[in-house]
């Protein structure tokens, strides 16, 4: 039984301090965190573009995070590195060397929540429902919330707020300083995807195959269109266009403006889930397909400009630096391609899969595999 979409709102709609809402998207971009890769897909388009330089794809350091695994995508500020395991654990590592500087005990498992990081705090969620909000500097907790069922969402920091989905059906809207609730949204199943943010919206691509609006001053929404399918992939967004692939085996290119999807992309012979989410660049959404493949997708038109053959599903998330894309595969390896081309430029045998997406900054790259190793690559010396 469908459940009915409604707002839970405990605090007044002013409370975000005037924050400036449109019913439309002017295209305007939110602000970079300079060279830094502060959430999941690293910005709160989750566009998976890096401010930094191409790294190469040569060893640095490697952690040990516990044969749990790593499924936790990595947020790189300010010289650390943040991560979540599958043994319970947010790491803090030196993004010089890899050395520990804190670790902070969940008490469940992270699966795959990626840490954020603002203003001192590190928010991340946990499979027992919990999302933590712990202290940059020492690793101690500032507060906890308890949702009603697991969290694999990442959170996005806006407006003073945390937005966070989870399995209970719902977004969580917290209080950023104090993790105390401004609003929940109820959808129509599971939240498992992370939600981008353009002026004062937050976009929800939900299990209950519906794209969601919902407005970030009130938790109201303000429209919603159908996807066709359950969606476990992380919608990214670029201007007026959102993209985003689903569990019916298509990527969706939707116009926020005219709010309904102008395009839908199958392979011709290769019909398989998408649950990597999109990486923007050069007029091109790239993402990885359980058929094997890494597809770059005509923006526009959402033909196929090219594929890239792995040698086994591709959940990892894409990123985009430096003219390159950086993709992780469940045969173990990190893929580095050409973004106009699709053509391989190098590769890294990592020997365990890699569901995690890669974080860039400072000309570095890191990711975590399967086996639960911890992966910095770049220039030496």
């Amino acid at each position: 039984m469908k459940r009915s979409r409604r707002a839970f709102v405990t605090t007044a709609a002013g409370a975000l301090g005037g924050l400036a809402l449109r019913p439309r998207l002017s295209g305007a971009q939110p602000a970079r965190d300079g060279d830094a890769w502060p959430q999941f897909r690293g910005n709160p388009l989750l566009d998976g573009a890096a401010r930094s330089s191409a790294p190469a794809l040569r060893v640095l350091w490697t952690h040990d995070a516990g044969s749990d695994g790593v499924e936790s995508s990595a947020a790189v500020v300010g010289g650390l590195v943040f991560v979540g395991t599958l043994k319970g654990a947010l790491l803090a590592l030196d993004l010089a060397t890899g050395a520990l500087r804190w670790s902070y005990p969940t008490g469940a498992e992270i699966g795959e929540s990626s840490p954020c990081v603002a203003e001192g705090l590190v928010y991340v969620g946990d499979l027992a429902g919990v999302v933590h909000a712990v202290r940059v500097g020492d690793g101690k907790p500032a507060w906890t919330y308890k949702a009603e069922a697991e969290v694999r969402a990442s959170p996005v920091v806006a407006g003073g707020l945390v937005l966070i989905g989870s399995y209970d059906s719902k977004l969580h809207a917290l209080d950023s300083a104090s993790g105390k609730v401004r609003w929940s949204f109820e959808t129509d199943g599971q939240v498992h995807a992370t939600c981008p943010v353009a002026e004062g919206l937050a976009f929800v691509a939900g299990c209950d195959g519906e794209f969601r609006a919902i407005r970030i001053a009130d938790g109201r929404q303000a429209f919603t269109i159908p996807s066709g399918g359950y969606t476990g992939a992380s919608p990214a967004v670029v201007g007026r266009r959102a993209f985003y692939g689903t569990f019916e085996d298509e990527v969706l290119g939707v116009d926020l403006d005219a709010r309904k999807a102008v395009w839908r992309y199958q392979h011709e012979q290769r019909r398989f889930p998408f649950y990597s989410s999109a990486a923007l660049g050069a007029g091109l959404a790239v993402l990885g397909g359980r058929d094997r493949l890494v597809h770059a997708l005509d923006q526009a038109t959402g033909k196929a400009v090219w594929t890239f053959q792995t040698r086994a599903r591709v959940d990892s998330s894409p990123a985009i630096a430096g003219g390159r894309v950086f993709v992780g595969s469940g045969d173990g390896r990190l893929y580095a391609l050409d973004l106009k081309t699709g053509k391989l430029v190098e590769s890294f045998e990592a020997g365990a899969g890699i569901t995690a997406s890669p974080a860039i900054a400072g000309e570095r790259l890191v990711v975590g595999t399967v086996d639960g190793r911890i992966y910095c690559f770049g220039e030496k010396g």
